[in-house]
C-alpha cells in the first residue's frame, strides 16, 4: 500500500490489482490525499479526473464518503469555478436511470458529492441550488433505504454550507424530509418557523416517532425536540414580537402532552380515555424524558438556576397526574422519569451554589405537598376528606423530590451544611415530618434521603438516629409511625457503612433493643402488626451492616430470634398448615421474609461478599417500595428493586446457576456424564428450538446453553454429532433466524469445547462463517456469524495465525461495502478486528505482516468514520491494541484529534473508549498526546468550537480532562480520567511544564462558587493585619479563571497532583528545593517549584478553609508536605531567615478552623499533625508567633483531658482515640524538639548521634528555638506525662498476642473501649513512638523517683505502690515496648519508630536509676545487646548503627557501675581479702548468650566486619564510608569501658580477643594490597589497645613487634593525612629524650645513646617534614629551647673530642670547625 501514497493515483498499479485489492488501494490513496492536499501544490485538472473516475467506479460507502470531502476540498482550496460542472455531472448522475449492480452505487456517490461541495463551497455554488435541491427531493421520492439515507445526509450538509442562504427552500425541505430528524436538526438553525408557528406540528410527529423507536432514534428525536423548545424560549435571531413568558409556558405544555398523550390529538386521547386504555406507550415517554433534558442543557445551567421553581411545578404536575400514574408499572416509569431529569439536569449542569438553593426549592415542594396532606388528614372524616388520588398523587411527587434532595446533598457533601442550619427551609423537620406519610413509597423516599444526609455530613448521623429512634418508641402505636420511622432508623444505621467516623457503639445495642422490642409486641395489636414485624427485621438487617466489630457482641440475640420465627420440627410446621387465616399468615411470611434478609445480608457482610440480585429490568421499572431491605445496600445510589414476581423470578434464576454447577459437578464424579442417553436427547431438542427462536435474547442463551451441555457431557462424539447438527442446520435453514442462533452456537461450541481439538474442525467452521458473513441479503445472519467469528479468533490463538490474511481480507471487504444503514454489522466487523489484533500481537511490528497491518489502520479508519457511536468506540478500541503492540505505526497526530472530538460525547461507552485510550497513550507520549489536542483545537472552525475546545485552547488537554472529570458521575470513567491526568502529570510536571501544572491545579481550585462567606486570613489576629501577604490568600467566592463553579471532589483531585507533583520534584533536581541555587539557573526560572511556593501556600489554604471536609484533609496534608519539603530552606535575600517564615500568618489561619468545636475528629487530628511539624520545623522565629500555634494544641489537650465519658457523642469512640492520640503524638514531637533544641543551645559543639530531619534548624537563635518552646510545654508537661505514660500502658496492652485477650480490661483502656479494640490499635500503632520518645525525655528530665500517682494510674489504685515500685513500672513499660518492637520484624518505612524507639532508650539510660537497674540485671543487659545486635544485621541506616553503639556504651557503662558500687560496698565492709567482681572471675571464661562482654565484643566485630568487609572474604556486600571513622572509634570506646568490667582471668581472655582483633585488622590491611587502608583509624586502634592492655599483653613479642612494625610502616606512609599526624607526636617525643650540655657530660651510656639516636633522627626527619617540625617549634617554645640546648650540648661534645685528639689544630678548629650543625631544617 506503499505505491498509493501520492498526490496522484498510480493507475497503473491500481490495475493490476483485484477488484476488492484496489477498493483497498482506492481508499487508502484518498485517506492520504486528504492530508496531502491542504500542504502540497496540486494539479487541479488532473486530480478531477482521476477523482471523476473513482466517482463512476461504484465506490462502497467508505470510499465515497472520502471521496466526497476530498473532490470538495480540492475546489474549495484551488479554482473553485469549475466546481459548478461538477455539481452538474452529479445531478445527471442522479437523473439517470441506470439500474445495473453498479449503477446505485454511483449514484449514491454522486448525491455524497453534491452534500460535501455545497458544505465547503457554501454560497459559492447558491446559483445552482435551488435545482440540486429539487432534484434530489425527486430523486429521494423513489429511492430505496440507502439512497433515502444519503440524500438527507446530503440535504443535511447543504443547508449547512448555505445557511441563510437556503431560506426560500426550507419548507421544501421540510415537507420532504420530515422523517429525517438530523436533517430538521440542521434546519432549525435558519428555519424560525419550526419553533414558532410549525412548533406543534413537530413535537406531535416527534412525539409519534418515539413509538416503538429504538435506542438511536430516541436520541436523535428528542435532540431535535429538545433544541426547538429551547430555540422557541430563547431564540437566536428576532422572530417578530414574541411573548417569551406566554411561550415558555406552551412549551411547557408541549412537553406535558407529550408525556400524557404521546403523539395522539386531543380527540383522540379523549376517546381512550372513556375506553379506559393506555394511549402511551413507556417509549414515548422515555423520549419525551430524554427531549427535557436536551431542552434544559440547550438552554444552559444559567436558565435552569432562575425558572427552576417554575421547571418543578411542571414535573411536579407531570409526576402526580392520573394519566401518568394509572398503574403501579406507570407510576414506577413516571417516577424514574422524572428523577432522571432532575438528576441529569441538576446535577450535570449546576454549580454547587446552585445545587444548594434548588435543593431549597425541592425542601419547599416537600413541605407545600406534605401540609396540604396533613391538613386534609386532620379534618374529621379522613374518607371523605382525602381521596387515595390524592395520596397517590402526592406520593409521587415526594419520592422524585426527596430522591432528588438526597442526590444534590450527597454530592454536595460537607457543602451542604448551611441548608441544614437554614431556618427558612427547616430542612431536617420537613423530611421526617414525611415519615409519618400514609404512602410507603414516600416514607421510603424520605427514609433514603436522611441516609443520604448522614453520609454526606456524619456529624449528624447520630443526632438523626437518635431523633428517629425517640419518634419511634413514642409513636409505637401508630401504623404510618412504626413504618416511617422504622424505614428511618434502617437507613440512618445503613449509612454508617459509608462513614468512616461511625457512630458511638452503644447506638448498636439500642437498635437491637428497639427491634426486639418490635418483633415482641408485634403480635399485641393486629392492626399494627404487619408494620411492627417489618420494622423490627429492618432493624435487625441494618445492625448487621454495621459489621463485625459490632455484630459479634450481638450474635447469640440475633442466632435466637432467627430460630424464634421458623417452625422447631416437622410436627410444629404441619400444625402451622392447618391453621391460620390470611392476616395471620401474611405476618408470619413477612417475618420470616425479613429473617431470611437479615442472614442474607450477614453473609453479605461477615464473608465480605456481596451479590446483588436485584438490578434493573424492563418489566415495569424498580422502586424502592418494592423490597424496603433495599435500604440497607452497600451501593450509594439509590437502589431500585424489581417487582416481588419480577424479582422471585431473579432470584430463582441466579439460585438455578449458583446450584446446578454443582450438582452438574457431583453428577460428573459418579455417573462421568449427565445423564443417559434419553436425557440429552430432550436437552438438545430444547435447546436446537430455542436457537430458531425470533428472539436474540434467547438465542443467545440457547447457544450458551447448548456449548454447555456439550461441555458437561465431555463425550467427543456427542460434540461431533452437535457440530454437525449445527452444519445441517445451517445448509439447509432459509430464515435468518436460524441460521443466526446455529452461527453463535458454532462460535460457542469452540469457545467451550477449548477449540475442538484439531484444526480441520476450525478451517470447517471457518468456512461456514465466512460465507454466512458474506450473506449482503441477511445483516442480521451478517451480524451473528460475525460475532461468532469473533469468538473463534479470540479461542484459536496462535493456531488461527495461517487465517489471519483471509480474515483480515473478509472483514475490510465488508468494511467497504456494508451499508451505514446496519451499523450491527460494522460493530461484529470491528469484534472482528479486535480479535485479529489480538491474535497476531507483537507480530504487527515486524515487515513481514506490513499489507495485514495496513489493512488494520485502514479497518479502523472506515469505522472512525461511521456515524454509530458503538461502531466510533470499537475503532478507537482497535487503535488503542494496535498502539499497544506496534506503537510506531500509530499516527497520534490522527488519532489524538478523533479522541478529542469524542470527549464530550453525549454517549457513556464513547467516552469511555475515548479516556481509556487516552490513558494508555500518555503513559508513553503525554507530551505528544498533549500537543496535538491543543494544535487540532486552534485549527478548528470558529463555528465547530464547543466549551470543551474552548477549555483546551486556555488550559490544554489536562485542563478539558478535569472539566470532564467534574461532570462525569460514571465511578470507572472517572478513575480513567484521574489516571490519565496523573501519567501527563508524572510525564511533564518535571520537564518543562511544572508552571502550567501549578496553575491548572491553581485554576482548578479556585474553580467554586462559594455560598457561606470565606474563612480569611486577616481573620487570624488583631497582629495579622500588619502582614501584607495575608489578603491575598482568601478564598474567593467566584470563578475568574478558566473554569467554572467546579464541585469538591474535583479540587480535592487538584490538591492530589500538587501532593504527587511535591514528592515527584523531590527525587528530580535539587533545585527544586534550593532558592540560592535556582537564582544562578535562570534559563527556565518557572520551572522550579521553590519559586512557586507562594502559589503551593496559597492552594493549601484554600483548600484547608474550605467547607468540604474532604477537601480540608487534603489541604492540611498539602499544607504538611510543604512544611517538610521547604522548613530549610534559606532566604538568599534575608540572611538568618528561611524562605517559608514570610507565611506564618497563613499557616496559622488555615489551622484555626480544624480546632472548632464543630470540627471533625479526623480534620482536627491532621491539623494536629501539621501544627507539631510547623512548630518543630523551626520557621517560627518569634515566641509571640509560636504561641498562636501552641493556642491551638492546648486548646486540643484541654478537650482531651475531659476523658471519653464527656465526650461528644456524634462518632464512634474509636474516632476520640484516634484525635486523643494525635493530640498526644503531636505534643510529644513538640516536647522533643524542644528538648533538642534546648540541648544544641547548651552545647553547641555538641552534635546528636541521632538528628532528626526537619526538626532542628540551626538558624534559629531565638529564644524560641531553646528554652523558649521548653517552657510552653513546660506548663502542660505534668498532664501530658501522665497522659503519655496512659497510652503506653494502652498500646502495651493492645499489643498483647492473641491468645493473652482475655488479660484486656473489661472496660477498656485510658483512651479506648472494650468494644473499639480493633479500630483503636490502627490508631496506637500510629502514634506510640513519638510518645515513647517524649516519655523517656520527661524521665530524663526529671530523674528523680516518681510519685505513686504519675503512671497513668487512679490514685486509688496506685496509692499502694512505692515509688520504686513505679519506677519499675515504667522502666519496664518502655523497655517492654521498645525491645518488643525492635524484635519483630518490619519494613523500611517504619525506620521513623526505629529511630524514636532508640533515642528513647538512650534517654532513659542516662538516668541513673534506670541504668542501676540495668546493670544489676545481667540477663536483662544481654538480652538488649542480642536485640541491638539483631537490629545491627537487619538494618544499613548509618544513624541507626550509631545509636546501636551509643546504647551499647551506655550499657557497658551501666555494668562497670554495677561492679564500681560492689567493690566499694566490699571495700566499706573492710574485709580481709576482697573478692573478685565482673565476669569470668571463677574460671575466666566468657559463656555465650550469658556473658555482657561476649556479647558487647560481639557487637563491635559485627561494626568492624560490616564497615570493613576485607576483614571476612564471606562479605561481599559494601557499605558507605561516610561514617565509618566515627563508628570504629565508638567500637574501640567500648573496649574501653569493657576492661573495667571483668575480673583479672576474664581480662586476660578479653585481651586474648582484643589481640586477635587486632591482628585481623593488621593482617587484613596488610594482606591485600588493593584496599584503600584506614591509617588513622587503625593506629588509634593500635593505641587504644596499647593503653588498655597490661604490660604482660604489651611486652608479649608478636603483638611487641607486629605494633612496632605498624608504627614505622606508617612513618614512611606517603598519605599527606597520616605522616604529619604521626610526626605531630613523634617528633615532641624525640626532643624529650634530648640532653642539654651541663646533663649530657654526667648522663649514663644509656641516656647518651638515646640522645645521639633522638637527635640523629630528628636531623633526619627535620628537612623530611619542614612544615610539621616548623609548627612544632613555633607552637611550643619550651620544645624550642630543649632543642637548642641540646645543639649546643652536642657541638660542644664535639669540640672536646676533637682538641683532646689534635691539640695542634685546637686554635684553629676554634676558628673553622670541620663540621658544622645544621640549625636551620627549613
Amino acid at each position: 500500500m506503499e505505491r498509493a501514497h501520492s498526490l496522484l493515483l498510480n493507475e497503473e498499479a491500481c490495475s493490476q490489482l483485484g477488484e476488492h485489492q484496489r477498493s483497498e488501494f482506492i481508499l487508502e490513496w484518498l485517506t492520504h490525499l486528504k492530508k496531502l492536499l491542504p500542504a502540497t501544490d496540486r494539479n487541479q485538472r488532473r486530480l478531477v479526473d482521476q477523482l471523476s473516475g473513482v466517482l463512476i467506479g461504484s465506490p462502497g460507502p467508505p470510499t465515497r464518503w472520502l471521496l466526497a470531502h476530498c473532490l470538495a476540498l480540492l475546489f474549495r482550496l484551488g479554482d473553485p469555478i469549475p466546481s459548478s460542472l461538477m455539481v452538474e455531472r452529479c445531478s445527471d448522475i442522479i437523473r439517470s436511470k441506470d439500474d445495473s449492480p453498479s449503477g446505485l452505487p454511483t449514484r449514491l456517490a454522486a448525491v455524497a458529492c453534491l452534500g460535501a461541495l455545497y458544505e465547503q463551497l457554501g454560497r459559492m455554488l447558491a446559483g445552482s441550488f435551488k435545482d440540486t435541491l429539487a432534484n434530489l427531493l425527486k430523486a429521494m421520492k423513489s429511492a430505496e433505504s440507502q439512497g433515502r439515507y444519503e440524500i438527507m445526509l446530503s440535504v443535511e450538509k447543504i443547508l449547512r454550507g448555505l445557511g441563510a442562504s437556503a431560506v426560500p427552500c426550507h419548507r421544501d425541505i421540510y415537507k420532504a424530509a420530515r422523517a429525517m430528524w438530523s436533517c430538521l436538526l440542521e434546519l432549525q438553525r435558519e428555519a424560525a418557523f419550526l419553533w414558532t408557528s410549525e412548533l406543534e406540528n413537530v413535537a406531535t410527529l416527534c412525539f409519534r416517532a418515539f413509538e416503538g423507536s429504538n435506542y438511536n432514534v430516541r436520541v436523535s428525536v428528542a435532540k431535535l425536540l429538545g433544541t426547538l423548545l429551547a430555540a422557541a424560549v430563547e431564540p437566536r435571531q428576532p422572530a417578530g414580537t414574541i411573548n417569551l413568558c406566554g411561550k415558555k409556558l406552551e412549551v411547557m405544555d408541549l412537553l406535558l402532552g407529550g408525556f400524557l398523550r404521546g403523539g395522539a390529538g386531543f380527540l383522540r386521547a379523549s376517546g381512550d380515555m372513556l375506553k379506559g386504555t393506555r394511549s402511551v406507550s413507556k417509549d414515548v415517554r422515555i423520549g419525551v424524558t430524554q427531549a427535557y433534558v436536551v431542552f434544559v442543557s440547550t438552554l444552559g445551567g444559567s436558565w435552569l438556576e432562575v425558572n427552576f421553581p417554575a421547571f418543578l411545578s411542571l414535573l411536579m404536575e407531570l409526576a402526580s397526574h392520573c394519566r401518568a400514574t394509572q398503574t403501579p408499572g406507570d407510576a414506577v416509569v413516571t417516577r424514574r422519569c422524572v428523577s432522571f431529569i432532575l438528576r441529569s439536569t441538576l446535577g450535570s449542569l449546576l454549580g454547587e451554589k446552585a445545587q444548594t438553593n434548588a435543593a431549597k426549592q425541592l425542601c419547599f415542594a416537600v413541605a407545600s405537598q406534605k401540609q396540604a396532606i396533613d391538613a386534609a388528614l386532620a379534618d374529621g372524616n379522613v374518607e371523605n376528606r382525602v381521596s387515595s388520588a390524592d395520596i397517590s398523587a402526592s406520593q409521587h411527587i415526594l419520592t422524585c423530590c426527596l430522591l432528588e434532595l438526597g442526590e444534590l446533598v450527597q454530592g454536595l457533601g460537607s457543602t451542604a451544611a448551611p441548608l441544614l442550619t437554614d431556618s427558612s427551609t427547616a430542612f431536617l423537620d420537613t423530611i421526617i415530618a414525611v415519615l409519618l406519610h400514609p404512602a410507603p413509597s414516600a416514607q421510603l423516599a424520605a427514609s433514603w434521603c436522611l441516609r443520604c444526609i448522614a453520609m454526606a455530613m456524619p456529624s449528624h448521623c447520630s443526632l438523626l438516629l437518635d431523633r428517629c429512634a425517640e419518634r419511634l418508641v413514642a409513636l409505637k402505636s401508630s401504623p404510618e409511625a412504626v413504618a416511617g420511622y422504622g424505614a428511618a432508623v434502617t437507613a440512618l444505621v445503613a449509612a454508617v457503612q459509608h462513614c468512616s467516623l461511625g457512630i458511638p457503639h452503644t447506638k448498636g445495642q439500642e437498635v437491637l433493643d428497639l427491634a426486639e422490642d418490635l418483633l415482641r409486641s408485634a403480635s399485641q395489636n393486629s392492626r399494627i402488626s404487619l408494620q411492627r414485624t417489618q420494622a423490627g427485621w429492618l432493624l435487625i438487617s441494618a445492625l448487621i451492616t454495621l459489621g463485625p466489630a459490632v455484630v459479634e457482641h450481638h450474635l447469640s440475640r440475633l442466632v435466637l430470634l432467627w430460630r424464634c420465627v421458623f417452625p422447631a420440627s416437622l410436627r410444629e410446621q404441619e400444625s402451622e398448615l392447618r391453621r391460620g387465616d390470611y392476616f395471620t399468615w401474611q405476618v408470619t411470611l413477612e417475618g420470616r421474609a425479613g429473617a431470611l434478609s437479615g442472614e442474607f445480608t450477614y453473609l453479605k457482610h461477615a464473608l465480605f461478599t456481596e451479590h446483588l440480585f436485584l438490578h434493573g429490568s424492563s418489566v415495569g421499572g424498580g422502586s424502592l417500595d418494592n423490597n424496603p431491605f433495599s435500604l440497607c445496600v452497600r451501593s450509594g445510589e439509590v437502589p431500585a428493586p424489581l417487582p416481588p414476581p419480577v424479582a422471585l423470578t431473579s432470584a430463582a434464576v441466579h439460585l438455578f446457576g449458583a446450584v446446578f454447577p454443582h450438582i452438574i459437578s457431583h453428577q460428573g464424579s459418579t455417573r462421568g456424564s449427565l445423564g443417559p442417553e434419553d436425557i440429552r436427547s430432550p436437552a438438545l431438542s430444547l435447546l436446537s428450538g430455542a436457537l430458531e427462536s425470533v428472539s436474540p435474547l434467547l438465542r443467545c442463551m440457547a447457544a450458551e446453553g447448548l456449548a454447555r451441555l456439550v461441555q458437561v457431557v465431555g463425550d467427543p462424539g456427542f460434540t461431533v454429532s452437535v457440530s454437525l447438527l449445527c452444519f445441517d442446520r445451517l445448509k439447509t435453514a432459509r430464515d435468518a433466524a436460524s441460521r443466526s442462533g446455529y452461527a453463535l452456537a458454532l462460535g460457542a461450541l469452540y469457545r467451550y469445547s477449548g477449540g475442538m481439538g484439531s484444526p480441520q474442525h476450525l478451517s470447517t467452521c471457518l468456512g461456514v462463517l465466512f460465507t454466512l458473513s458474506q450473506d449482503s441479503t441477511s445483516p442480521e445472519v451478517q451480524t451473528w456469524s460475525l460475532h461468532s467469528l469473533s469468538l473463534v479468533v479470540d479461542l484459536s490463538s496462535g493456531l488461527y495465525r495461517a487465517h489471519g490474511e483471509p480474515s483480515f481480507a473478509l472483514v475490510l471487504r465488508l468494511l467497504l461495502s456494508a451499508p451505514p444503514t446496519h451499523p450491527e454489522v460494522h460493530y461484529s466487523l470491528g469484534r472482528c478486528l479486535h480479535a485479529l489484533i489480538t491474535c497476531l500481537g507483537p507480530d504487527l511490528q515486524s515487515a513481514a505482516v506490513s499489507s495485514l497491518r495496513s489493512s488494520c489502520l485502514v479497518g479502523c479508519g472506515v469505522m472512525q468514520a461511521s456515524p454509530d457511536c458503538l461502531v466510533q468506540a470499537r475503532a478507537i478500541s482497535c487503535l488503542q491494541q494496535l498502539h499497544m503492540f506496534s506503537p510506531p505505526h500509530v499516527n497520534l497526530a490522527n488519532l489524538v484529534p478523533a479522541l478529542c472530538a469524542h470527549l464530550c460525547s453525549s454517549y457513556l461507552c464513547l467516552r469511555r473508549a475515548v479516556v481509556a485510550c487516552l490513558r494508555q497513550l500518555v503513559q508513553r507520549e503525554a507530551l505528544e498526546v498533549s500537543e496535538h489536542a491543543v494544535t487540532l483545537v486552534k485549527e478548528l472552525p470558529r463555528r465547530d468550537n464547543t466549551q470543551l475546545d474552548v477549555t483546551i485552547k486556555e488550559v490544554g488537554l489536562e485542563g478539558a480532562l478535569f472539566t470532564l472529570l467534574d461532570r462525569e458521575s460514571d465511578s470507572g470513567l472517572r478513575k480513567d480520567i484521574q489516571e490519565t491526568l496523573v501519567h501527563m502529570m508524572m510525564s511533564s510536571a518535571t520537564s518543562g511544564k511544572l508552571g502550567h501544572w501549578l496553575k491548572l491545579c491553581k485554576n482548578v481550585l479556585s474553580a467554586t462558587t462559594d455560598c457561606r462567606a470565606p474563612v480569611e486570613a486577616s481573620q487570624e489576629d488583631e497582629d495579622l493585619s500588619r502582614d501584607d501577604d495575608s489578603s491575598a490568600f482568601k478564598a474567593r467566592s467566584e470563578s475568574c479563571g478558566p473554569f467554572t463553579a467546579l464541585r469538591w471532589a474535583t479540587r480535592r483531585f487538584a490538591m492530589e497532583c500538587v501532593c504527587r507533583i511535591i514528592a515527584q520534584c523531590e527525587t528530580s533536581d535539587a533545585a527544586h528545593f534550593d532558592m540560592a541555587l535556582t537564582s544562578h539557573l535562570t534559563s527556565l526560572p518557572s520551572d522550579f517549584l521553590v519559586l512557586h511556593l507562594g502559589d503551593l501556600v496559597r492552594m493549601a489554604f484554600m483548600a484547608a478553609t474550605d467547607h468540604s471536609d474532604q477537601l480540608r484533609l487534603a489541604g492540611l496534608q498539602t499544607l504538611l508536605v510543604i512544611i517538610k519539603q521547604f522548613s530549610s530552606i534559606p532566604e538568599p535575600e534575608f540572611p538568618g531567615h528561611v524562605i517559608l517564615e514570610q507565611y506564618q500568618a497563613n499557616v496559622g489561619a488555615a489551622l484555626r478552623p480544624a480546632f472548632t468545636a464543630d470540627a471533625p475528629p479526623d480534620v482536627t487530628a491532621k491539623a494536629c499533625q501539621v501544627c507539631s511539624a510547623w512548630i518543630a520545623s523551626g520557621v517560627v522565629s518569634d515566641l509571640r508567633d509560636l504561641r498562636r500555634v501552641h493556642q491551638l494544641l492546648a486548646s486540643s489537650l484541654v478537650k482531651v483531658q475531659t476523658g471519653r465519658d464527656t465526650y461528644s457523642q456524634l462518632y464512634n469512640e474509636a474516632t476520640a482515640t484516634m484525635e486523643t492520640l494525635a493530640v498526644l503524638k503531636a505534643w510529644a514531637e513538640v516536647y522533643i524538639i524542644a528538648v533538642q533544641r534546648s540541648r544544641d543551645k547548651q552545647s553547641p559543639g555538641r552534635s546528636a548521634d541521632l538528628s532528626v530531619s526537619s526538626l532542628t534548624n540551626d538558624m534559629s537563635e531565638s529564644e524560641s528555638g531553646g528554652a523558649g518552646l521548653l517552657k510552653l510545654v513546660q506548663s502542660d508537661l505534668s498532664t501530658l506525662s501522665r497522659l503519655w505514660l496512659a497510652a503506653l500502658q494502652d498500646y502495651s496492652l493492645l499489643t498483647l498476642p492473641q491468645e493473652y485477650t482475655s488479660q484486656l480490661p473489661a472496660t477498656g483502656g485510658s483512651f479506648y473501649t472494650a468494644e473499639t479494640v480493633n479500630q483503636a490499635r490502627v490508631h496506637y500503632s500510629s502514634s506510640w513512638a513519638p510518645i515513647l520518645h517524649a516519655t523517656s525525655l520527661w524521665l530524663h528530665s526529671t530523674g528523680q523517683p516518681a510519685t505513686p500517682t504519675s503512671m497513668g494510674q487512679s490514685s486509688s489504685v496506685s496509692r499502694h505502690k512505692s515509688p520504686e515500685d513505679v519506677n519499675s513500672d515504667r522502666l519496664h513499660l518502655i523497655l517492654g515496648i521498645g525491645v518488643e518492637f525492635l524484635c519483630s520484624p518490619h519494613s523500611e518505612d517504619q525506620m521513623e519508630n526505629i529511630t524514636s524507639c532508640l533515642r528513647a532508650l538512650q534517654a532513659l539510660l542516662d538516668v541513673s536509676w534506670p541504668r542501676a537497674k540495668i546493670g544489676n540485671d545481667q540477663a536483662l543487659s544481654v538480652e538488649l545487646l542480642s536485640v541491638l545486635h539483631r537490629l545491627l544485621v537487619t538494618r544499613e541506616s548509618a544513624s541507626v548503627h550509631l545509636a546501636v553503639l551509643d546504647l551499647l556504651q551506655q550499657i557497658v557503662m551501666a555494668a562497670q557501675e554495677h561492679v564500681r558500687e560492689k567493690r566499694r560496698s566490699a571495700e566499706a565492709a573492710e574485709k580481709e581479702t576482697l573478692p573478685e567482681f565482673g565476669e569470668g572471675r571463677d574460671t575466666g571464661g566468657l559463656i555465650p548468650g550469658r556473658s555482657l562482654v561476649f556479647g558487647a565484643l560481639e557487637l563491635c566485630l559485627c561494626v568492624l566486619v560490616r564497615k570493613l568487609p576485607q576483614l571476612s572474604p564471606k562479605l561481599a556486600g559494601t557499605s558507605t564510608t561516610g561514617t565509618r571513622t566515627r563508628k570504629r572509634k565508638k567500637d574501640l570506646n567500648e573496649k574501653h569501658y569493657e576492661q573495667k568490667v571483668k575480673s583479672v582471668e576474664g581480662q586476660i581472655n578479653m585481651d586474648e580477643f582484643s589481640l586477635s582483633t587486632v591482628y585481623m585488622v593488621t593482617c587484613g590491611f596488610s594482606g591485600d594490597s588493593d584496599c584503600v587502608v584506614d591509617q588513622i583509624s587503625l593506629l588509634t586502634a593500635v593505641t587504644v589497645f596499647l593503653l588498655s592492655a597490661g604490660p604482660e599483653v604489651c611486652t608479649t613479642e608478636p603483638v611487641h613487634m607486629l605494633c612496632l612494625q605498624r608504627f614505622t610502616a606508617s612513618m614512611d606512609s606517603k598519605d599527606p593525612l597520616v605522616s604529619p599526624q604521626l610526626m605531630a607526636v613523634f617528633l615532641p617525643l624525640l626532643i624529650s629524650f634530648l640532653l642539654d650540655e651541663n646533663a649530657l657530660s654526667s648522663a649514663p651510656t644509656a641516656s647518651r645513646s638515646l640522645h645521639e639516636a633522638a637527635l640523629k633522627d630528628l636531623m633526619r626527619l627535620g628537612p623530611q617534614h619542614s612544615v610539621v617540625f616548623r609548627s612544632l617549634v613555633a607552637s611550643s617554645p619550651h620544645l624550642k629551647c630543649r632543642l637548642e640546648a641540646a645543639i649546643r650540648g652536642n657541638q660542644e661534645s664535639l669540640n672536646a673530642k676533637a682538641s683532646s685528639a689534635n691539640p695542634s689544630t685546637r686554635s684553629a678548629a676554634k676558628s673553622s670547625p670541620s663540621i658544622t650543625l645544621k640549625t636551620n631544617f627549613l
